[in-house]
């Protein structure tokens, strides 16, 4: 039996060389036997939350804008919150964290959701596409923690999620952008 990633983060590794992942770290929201879909954290766009979603401005944490979730459906939207006890029905991804349904109203969420990150699009992977990219050395798997979907800085969540990993995968961290310019 495969181990299923949701929950866990993506880390893309110096040798993908797909522009739409280049450095991404993704958030897993959903993998089993019919393939994996998931968001990129760490692509944070210029359009404010307000132009797309602007009844749930509230909740959303710095940096308030729309990310960049990945290239499948890039016109849909994608929301995760942060619960403060498990959501109804299958919205819970892992403890702490569930789908959003954005057509709810927002006071409503509030007695259940602290915060809100939007993205526009997705990753998806068919079955076994993902175990192959990973198998490839295109990715690697790790744990995510609390604050990762909702971090301030998205611009160095690369490399941060790198530093703190055990072992030499650590070093990646400091992996130059371009290492012919090394």
């Amino acid at each position: 039996m495969a181990e299923w990633l949701t929950g866990r983060l993506l880390v893309a590794l110096p040798a993908l060389d797909d522009p739409n992942f280049a450095r991404a770290v993704v958030f897993v929201i959903d993998h089993d036997e019919e393939g994996a879909l998931g968001v990129v954290l760490n692509r944070a766009s210029d359009v404010p939350v307000a132009d797309a979603v602007d009844r749930f401005g509230p909740l959303v944490p710095a940096p308030d804008v729309l990310f960049g979730g990945g290239p499948v459906e890039p016109d849909a939207l994608v929301a995760i919150g942060r619960s403060r006890r498990p959501a109804p029905g299958d919205m819970t991804i892992v403890e702490g964290l569930q789908l959003v349904d954005l057509d709810e109203d927002p006071s409503a969420l509030g007695a259940e959701v602290e915060q809100v990150r939007l993205f526009a699009g997705y990753a998806g992977w068919a079955p076994g596409q993902l175990e192959q990219e990973l198998w490839q050395g295109a990715w690697i798997a790790v744990d995510a923690e609390a604050g990762d979907v909702f971090t301030s800085t998205p611009g160095t969540l690369w490399g941060d999620v790198l530093a703190r990993q055990r072992g030499a995968v650590r070093l990646l961290a400091t992996y130059p952008e371009d290492p012919t310019r090394n």
